[in-house]
């Protein structure tokens, strides 16, 4: 896990629930909150971090890793609108995900380890993208595209199936513009 991922969650809780919350999670994971953004960070420090939170703060770790990813999208047009810019609507924008958006990525931050998505655009108002990723943080995906429409302007439904944490291979994520 990148550096700047571990600062958006610090971001995230001091915003959210407090500077005092975060040291206190801090201390329990064992952590010194010193992140640098490009450096790599084992992706158990993240995880148990997330699962110190939810249990301290009685939020479902899907919930948790939902609300994350909601609060990432804005963080990300924040550093980098001009990967976010020039999309008509969040479809658009999702469309090019593995072709545009992990590209610059992967410049801005060598050594990254993106998720894979394929997609396929169904019609003008659908789009189904294909998640991969060893992580299995789909729910983490699921809140990126809500903070997604948030951020076009769209109303949205989602479909998600199948799942990785309900035994598939991948997830399945069928996005309807309303």
């Amino acid at each position: 896990m990148k550096g700047v991922v571990m600062n958006l969650l610090a971001d995230m809780v001091e915003t959210q629930l407090g500077m005092q919350e975060w040291n206190e999670v801090l201390d329990e994971a064992g952590e010194d909150g010193v992140y640098t953004a490009t450096a790599l960070y084992e992706d158990e420090r993240l995880l148990n971090m997330v699962g110190i939170i939810s249990r301290r703060n009685g939020i479902p770790v899907s919930d948790l890793v939902f609300a994350f990813g909601q609060f990432m999208f804005p963080a990300f047009y924040d550093r980098y609108p001009q990967l976010i810019d020039g999309h008509a609507n969040m479809l658009d924008f999702l469309e090019g995900l593995d072709s545009v958006i992990h590209v610059e990525v992967a410049k801005l931050y060598p050594g990254a380890v993106t998720p894979g998505f394929s997609e396929s655009r169904r019609d003008d108002k659908t789009l189904h993208l294909t998640y991969t990723s060893e992580r299995k943080l789909c729910r983490l995906a699921e809140g990126l595209i809500d903070g997604a429409a948030t951020h076009y302007g769209n109303d949205y439904a989602l479909t998600h199936s199948p799942c990785y944490n309900e035994g598939g291979d991948h997830c399945g994520l069928l996005i309807s513009l309303n």
